[in-house]
């Protein structure tokens, strides 16, 4: 089941935070975000009204700010009611005093039969160069999800690095006797739910395209893996075999699914089609393994075992085989996830009697302890690999946080009075 750092080997620990009383969540709560911690030198930048945006659904200029702020690594400067089209050099010299190292210019245009034009561009300030830019068509449906795209569209020409603001949440809220299975925004915002269950759901679990989540659900009184398509709300069973059906993760072609199962006696590792279908076992062990995910480029499997003696994790090829530890700090490693580009595992560590999100670089075998918290669970990367989302405690209730790479910007997304648990970060829209 993964998601929760300390199942199969601390089953008490599992049932007393599935079991966890909390207060209902209102209907249309949202998860709200509070930076904790910015890095150390924010990108100061200006996010004036887009010329003519008043013609638009939302106001896209805010998002956009929004998004940067939250970010950790943006700081907005106030340029007041300024209008600065795509298509006009900005004054240099007034944004730059204003302390303004890089500006968004654009401009929005109605083209009629429900249709919105949005041309942006970046420019910075100091330098005096055009950043580049670029142009969205859209409905008023997909007004958020064009800001998120030209926040990420600034992310990258200010970072060099992909953003992630398009992307999906998926997580679960316990709200009195019952269960919710709840997809937003990357901000939080627009959370709604997927699945409403009497009884558990844990270990949400995106498709490479972003379409489907797989699923552990326990409505049938035992633990069964489920896809559910997002757009239309049917799912299927792809896992109901004897004993446990538990930690689904899709290949990155989207083809199969590796899960842990008991159907032979002690939870293995093993591959199932999409659709379902006839599992074929990969991993041969006398120990618990579990957790599976896959690398990137789908070579590999990396998993939790306690082959050694204590749980640690372990990487095979993806058909199965010969199995290589790969964590060796400590003596609790477990719930691993891989960066975007394969350079990163994270996963939760015990260390010093606290169970920590550590990140390890797989090419220099630096390992660094991320979090400050004592019971995370759950890390997630975000699709650019900058950022993990994790579950932990605050206030005594299960709470999300979201820490960058380097330790340096800390949020927490958090819905007031809710028990909130079992995120995963989903991919960018294709």
């Amino acid at each position: 089941m993964r998601g929760f750092a300390h199942h199969l080997f601390h089953w008490r620990l599992v049932v007393t935070l599935l079991l966890a009383t909390c207060a209902a969540l209102p209907a249309r709560a949202q998860l709200t975000v509070e930076i904790t911690g910015a890095g150390g030198q924010r990108i100061p930048i200006a996010i004036p009204y887009l010329a003519g945006e008043e013609l638009l659904p939302t106001p896209i200029s805010q998002i956009v700010g929004q998004d940067l702020a939250k970010s950790g690594i943006f700081q907005l400067v106030d340029v007041g009611l300024l209008r600065l089209p795509e298509d006009q050099i900005p004054d240099y010299a007034n944004l730059a005093a204003r302390g303004a190292d890089a500006v968004l210019a654009g401009s929005a245009t109605v083209l009629g039969a429900g249709q919105y034009e949005v041309r942006v561009r970046v420019f910075d300030t100091r330098r005096q160069a055009d950043l580049g830019g670029i142009l969205y068509r859209f409905t008023p449906s997909q007004t958020r999800a064009t800001a998120h795209r030209i926040a990420d569209f600034v992310y990258e020409k200010l970072t060099g690095i992909p953003g992630y603001f398009a992307s999906r949440l998926a997580y679960v809220v316990k709200q009195g006797n019952r269960y919710e299975l709840r997809i937003s925004e990357a901000d939080g915002s627009n959370s709604v739910p997927a699945l409403i269950s009497q009884e558990p759901i844990i270990s949400p679990t995106w498709s490479p395209d972003g379409t489907k989540v797989a699923y552990v659900s326990f409505e049938a009184k035992k633990p069964i893996v489920y896809v559910h398509e997002l757009a239309t709300g049917q799912r299927r069973v792809v896992a109901n075999f004897k004993g446990s059906n538990s930690a689904p993760a899709f290949s990155p072609d989207g083809q199969s699914i590796a899960l842990a199962l008991t159907r032979d006696g002690i939870s293995q590792i093993y591959l199932v089609p999409v659709m379902g279908g006839t599992p074929v076992r990969l991993s041969r062990s006398h120990a618990i393994d579990t957790e599976p995910v896959f690398s990137p480029d789908g070579r590999h499997i990396y998993f939790t075992s306690d082959r050694g003696g204590s749980p640690q994790i372990y990487r095979m090829p993806a058909s199965g085989g010969a199995a290589e530890r790969i964590t060796f700090e400590g003596e609790y490693n477990v719930s691993p996830d891989v960066s975007s580009d394969g350079k990163l595992l994270t996963f939760v560590t015990r260390n010093q009697g606290r169970y920590q999100v550590a990140l390890l670089d797989l090419q220099t075998r630096q390992q660094l302890i991320l979090s400050d918290s004592t019971r995370d669970e759950s890390p997630s990367f975000a699709p650019n690999g900058r950022m993990i989302v994790y579950a932990s405690e605050f206030g005594g209730r299960g709470s999300l946080f979201a820490v960058s790479t380097d330790g340096k910007v800390r949020l927490r997304l958090s819905a007031e009075g809710a028990d909130v648990r079992e995120p995963a970060w989903g991919p960018l829209p294709r």
